[in-house]
């Protein structure tokens, strides 16, 4: 099979973790204190991702400026969208009265590092090294998370079964994309170019946490967020390791 179609299955498999954690909150009664848990731990695994599979791996490639301009970017392109939306879903007041931009914000931030992430997964495969184990691990067992605590809060603020499976259905097709555009276009790509792309999703990756992930996993999971979110950067940090 050529190395192009298994870089878009490469990112639409990642991608499609969303999907499956998007599944389960659906049809599965995830009681809430356990989606906290969910959210918490996945922190801590994004937060190891970014810190050793994406920012080093940028400064790397490109230097000092080239990955705090692309984080930077980042942050503020994902702040920004977050609270725009948050402004659309108050005007337009849905379900129980739940914060309803936690979902939303989870999803943007999902789309906005997933986006760069796949990009740097495809372009992991250049030359036939094959895909990049610690970033595809990483973005796996980060991705369900999100997308199950995502869908939860989408669900229980009143978003339609359709509306959520088209949203994360196009994020995972928008990685597949992503993750190919990675392979075929930034093979000759300078350096400074790949860690600013890079650096993207590690902006976005710590914007979201901060904004939404970690706030809500405390308001239910008190004071286990702290533990929980050790325990998935430790075992992301030891994918990176072994890996």
């Amino acid at each position: 099979m050529p190395e192009w179609i298994l870089a878009g299955i490469a990112g639409l498999l990642a991608g499609g973790a969303l999907l499956v954690g998007a599944v389960i909150a659906w049809y599965v009664k995830v009681p809430t204190r356990v989606v906290a848990s969910i959210m918490a731990f996945g922190s801590g695994v994004l937060v190891s991702a970014l810190a050793f599979d994406l920012v080093l791996e940028a400064q790397e490639e490109g230097g000092f400026w080239p990955t705090v301009g692309g984080f930077a970017v980042g942050a503020v392109v994902y702040v920004f969208a977050n609270q725009l939306l948050d402004r659309f879903d108050q005007r337009n007041p849905r379900g129980t009265g739940q914060d309803p931009g936690t979902g939303t914000g989870i999803a943007v931030g999902a789309l906005l590092d997933g986006v760069p992430e796949s990009a740097v997964l495809g372009l992991s495969m250049v030359g036939g090294g094959g895909v990049s184990v610690p970033v595809f691990v990483a973005i796996l067992i980060s991705n369900v998370p999100e997308g199950l605590s995502s869908t939860a809060s989408l669900k229980e603020s009143g978003r339609s079964r359709t509306y959520v499976f088209v949203l994360w259905s196009g994020i995972a097709l928008a990685s597949a994309l992503a993750s190919l555009a990675g392979y075929v276009l930034l093979d000759e790509a300078p350096g400074e170019l790949t860690a600013f792309i890079t650096a993207i999703a590690a902006g976005a990756i710590l914007a979201m946490i901060c904004d939404t992930m970690i706030p809500e996993a405390f308001r239910t999971a008190h004071s286990f967020t702290g533990l929980l979110a050790t325990a998935g950067f430790l075992l992301s940090y030891a994918v990176h390791v072994i890996g």
